[in-house]
């Protein structure tokens, strides 16, 4: 009552509505005074974090906080009063449009931000426009002396630096990728196992950059996560400085184009394309595109937790995340984020990108110059599993529903810019007769994919259409066959793609027929464009070119997907090919259906990296902290096979260069692993309160890593309460309605907060000191046995496969308890069930022992301690239901 009566200060409203089982409570939330006030700025959407932020004092305690909320206002207030304001431009016209859309703030604000003197010019006008610059000329041919690596390191590492010869080792083998290449299709490969703590990224990053200066060439660096991205923006300042000499950036960070604003898709928003508090969302972001350094919203310097204030897609809506990109064709082409970064990074020294980016940039990158041949993959343990993703191929409702918006626009008029693609090559149409009648073909051949509406018309047994056809059929016969239990459980369902009924073949020809009828119009529409690119008309100038080469792009993009759909219909009616693995699935998250789809993955999907990324390369890198496997016979050549295997290697002729350096850290005396034996499988109520017991005797600082979003929040909901009236903050992934990048801003900031969390936390979470001081695993992380899983199984060696999985998944966990020298802690497995040959994941000589929860919870209290850490081997006897586990 008082919320719904006054409108109250607080810190992330949703987060609170949510704790409080109120999701309408409103009020004046700091966050969104914050991002309006410091947009670009970042901010730990915390009490602690804001004060932080605002240089007020940290609050001691829950009681300070409601006095910090006050204080808090009133340093936004007094900010937006400074005459001496850095953010002030453009901020009373935004404030005006907000005041009309009723945000809460526009009324405490407006009185305090003074009128300018001048009109405000509006973003678009005010945002820079990049520069067209000379394509840059290839790299010379250089060969890095081994000692000029080491002087570069140490100037990297500084005078002070205590010197590591594991990193200086390590520095050198990674030099030997930037040698001329003596063949082609064959490059310089090199497999680098570095321990955490070794320094691998300024090992790599020396190397790199004598070769970048000496050559004039561009070494680009690929994640996985975007905190690393983060990391080696900051590291490599080092290397370079901030601007050259002509304005122009030496590192660019890289992303894919979904990660961009759109500034059309902005101005749509800004111009009625949002209503409500979406609208006002865009008003926020338009801000902060003002004091953006590069635009990216994901990762970026976007505060993560603005867009979880509003609505989940209004983020995603500003992106461009479905393709439509128009190119030059857009009136802020020149100013577009997109370009200002695929630009900048052709002249760059290094580029900072993701596995998934550069796979897709050497694939079908609109300039074959620009695409990466000096490549250093970190986090190289998930470049099979970023190839996976990238080299698949997927025919869903969904996918099909995309396809359809962008070939013919959307099917009600709404707020939306949204164009089809008659729209978007009007021009072309009307000038050239035949491109013409190639656009209406296919328009009109769109008309028979699915649309809205499509789930309840194939429930009701009516589908529209050959497409819609196809999905029914596919439904069917994947609940006929379903015995893997999930279908009990809400979960997604699927079936092998193997002696399938007549109906589904004949649907699928039907499918295969009308996707073809889309593609043929698509090629003689190529054609076209490239026709009137070759012969241009005289109202054809610059910017229209741009346009028609990028719709070319684009158009190709869409043929090639379209091809790849009819070659998996025509495989079903036929034999089996041995390189893919083909199945059918319904998708459902809670027991609703969401999509029905067919999959083709590669067996091997490193066949297509090593073609498409190894291959014209002439040097590639991929190092990680557990790239090898750790089996308990250390015989080298088995360690290494699974790397070797998973690299791409055994497809190019080139031998790799294997390389390992051990972490300096002291795992014996820093690190234990305790197995509890008593918590019973699937005994939830023990489960959750052996968490609440360990969160308690650690005082916070816990991991919490579940193999399953089901058991997360149902042990969140048994000891969250319990935990806050102990002053023990927990948040939790898929729970709290905070992106992950925030929840792990949060736990790093309170050394008594904990976080629950799944596969997204086990990777790629850089947390040192005092705020994660224990991980724990609910179970050991078997694999899931799907369809894929089973043919790579088959393939792999049975269970040495889901033994090589486990160990990695083990040993990437384990990874996010040491990574300082001072770092202490315990990992803990909550499972009796952990057979001995999976210990040799973790670090050579780290005790491990097996013992009850109540002995555990002492060793925490006590913390770890050398003296009694002695590996306890009289308890690592198989259990008996091993072998059924296995």
């Amino acid at each position: 009552m008082a919320a719904a009566d006054t409108p109250v200060l607080l810190i992330n409203a949703p987060l609170v509505a949510a704790r409080l089982g109120y999701p309408d409570l409103s009020g004046l939330d700091l966050l969104e005074a914050f991002a309006f006030v410091h947009p670009a700025r970042f901010c730990v959407p915390t009490p602690r974090g804001l004060a932080e932020a605002l240089g007020l004092p940290v609050p001691a305690g829950d009681d300070a906080v409601p006095a910090l909320l006050q204080q808090a206002a009133g340093a936004l207030i007094a900010a937006v009063s400074d005459p001496e304001w850095f953010e002030r431009e453009g901020a009373w016209s935004a404030l005006q449009s907000l005041e009309r859309l009723r945000w809460p703030w526009a009324q405490v604000l407006k009185p305090h931000v003074a009128r300018p003197t001048r009109a405000e010019r509006w973003l678009f006008a005010a945002l820079p426009e990049w520069e067209e610059a000379p394509e840059r000329p290839a790299p010379r041919q250089v060969d890095l002396a081994p000692t000029d690596v080491l002087v570069e390191l140490a100037r990297l590492t500084g005078s002070s630096a205590e010197q590591r010869e594991g990193q200086r080792a390590y520095a050198q083998d990674a030099a030997r990728i930037f040698a001329p290449r003596t063949e082609r299709g064959v490059p310089h490969l090199a497999l680098a196992q570095a321990g955490t703590g070794i320094g691998k990224t300024l090992g790599y990053l020396a190397p790199a950059s004598l070769w970048a200066k000496a050559s004039g060439g561009t070494v680009w660096v690929s994640t996985f996560t975007k905190n690393l991205q983060r990391q080696l923006r900051r590291e490599s300042r080092r290397a370079w400085p901030m601007k050259r000499a002509d304005g122009s950036p030496p590192v660019v960070v890289r992303k894919g184009r979904e990660n961009y604003l759109c500034l059309l898709n902005l101005e749509d928003a800004l111009q009625g394309g949002f209503a409500g508090r979406p609208a006002i969302l865009a008003q926020l972001v338009a801000r902060w595109a003002a004091f953006s350094s590069d635009g990216d919203m994901i990762g970026g310097d976007l505060p993560g937790w603005l867009g979880t204030l509003f609505r989940k897609r209004g983020i995603a809506s500003l992106t461009d995340s479905r393709g439509e990109c128009i190119y030059a064709g857009c009136p802020h082409y020149r100013k577009c984020f997109i370009e200002r970064a695929a630009r900048a990074s052709a002249q760059a020294d290094l580029v900072i990108a993701n596995h998934a980016l550069v796979m897709v940039n050497a694939a079908r990158a609109r300039d074959p110059n620009q695409r990466p041949t000096r490549l250093i993959f970190d986090e190289g343990h998930h470049v099979f599993d970023a190839a996976d993703s990238t080299f698949a191929a997927t025919l869903s409702a969904q996918e099909a529903i995309e396809l359809k918006r962008w070939l013919t626009g959307p099917e009600r008029e709404g707020r939306g810019r949204r164009r089809g693609l008659a729209a978007r090559l009007a021009d072309v149409a009307s000038y050239d007769e035949a491109g013409g009648e190639a656009i209406a073909a296919a328009v009109k051949a769109a008309q028979l994919l699915p649309s809205e509406g499509w789930l309840a018309r194939i429930h009701e047994g009516n589908p529209f259409g050959p497409f819609e056809a196809l999905l029914g059929a596919v439904r069917t016969v994947t609940y006929a066959r379903d015995e893997s239990g999930a279908l009990d459980q809400g979960y997604g369902i699927e079936t092998e793609a193997a002696d399938l009924p007549g109906e589904v073949i004949e649907a699928a020809m039907g499918a295969a027929d009308a996707l073809a009828a889309i593609r043929v119009p698509l090629i003689r529409l190529g054609g076209r464009l490239e026709a009137v690119l070759a012969d241009p008309p005289d109202w054809l100038d610059a910017q229209g070119r741009a346009r028609i080469e990028g719709a070319r792009f684009a158009l190709a993009w869409r043929i090639d997907l379209l091809a790849a759909w009819e070659a998996l219909l025509a495989r079903l009616g036929g034999p089996a090919d041995p390189e893919f693995v083909d199945w059918l699935a319904v998708d459902r998250s809670e027991a609703r259906e969401f999509d029905i789809a067919i999959h083709r993955r590669w067996l091997d999907p490193m066949k297509p990296f090593a073609r498409v990324v190894l291959e014209p390369a002439h040097g590639v890198m991929l190092t990680s902290a557990t790239l090898t496997d750790r089996i308990e016979s250390h015989d080298p050549d088995e360690e290494w096979a699974s790397a070797i295997a998973r690299s791409g290697a055994a497809h190019i002729e080139a031998r790799p260069l294997l390389s390992a350096a051990s972490s300096p850290f002291d795992y014996a005396g820093r690190a234990e692993v305790l197995i509890i034996t008593d918590i019973k499988k699937g005994d939830l109520p023990a489960l959750a309160g052996a968490y609440a017991r360990i969160i308690e005797a650690s005082g916070g600082g816990v991991l919490g890593l579940f193999t399953a979003i089901r058991r997360l929040r149902a042990v969140y909901g048994r000891i969250a309460d319990r935990l806050a009236r102990a002053r023990l903050a927990v948040y939790a992934q898929h729970v709290d309605p905070i992106d992950t990048g925030t929840l792990v801003d949060i736990f790093r900031d309170d050394a008594r907060a904990s976080l629950l969390g799944t596969d997204a936390l086990r990777d790629g979470v850089d947390v040192p000191g005092e705020s994660l001081r224990c991980v724990v695993l609910e179970q050991v992380p078997w694999p899931r046995p799907d369809i894929l899983h089973k043919a790579r199984r088959a393939a792999g060696g049975g269970s040495t496969y889901d033994d090589r999985i486990i160990r990695a998944k083990l040993a990437q966990a384990f990874g996010r308890l040491i990574r300082s020298k001072d770092d202490a802690g315990h990992f803990i497995v909550l499972s009796s069930a952990f057979p001995t040959r999976l210990l040799s994941a973790f670090p050579e000589g780290t005790p491990v022992l097996r013992l009850t929860l109540d002995e555990a919870l002492q060793r925490l209290a006590s913390g770890v301690s050398k003296a009694d850490a002695a590996l306890d081997l009289s308890g690592l006897a198989p259990p008996a239901n091993e072998e059924r586990l296995t």
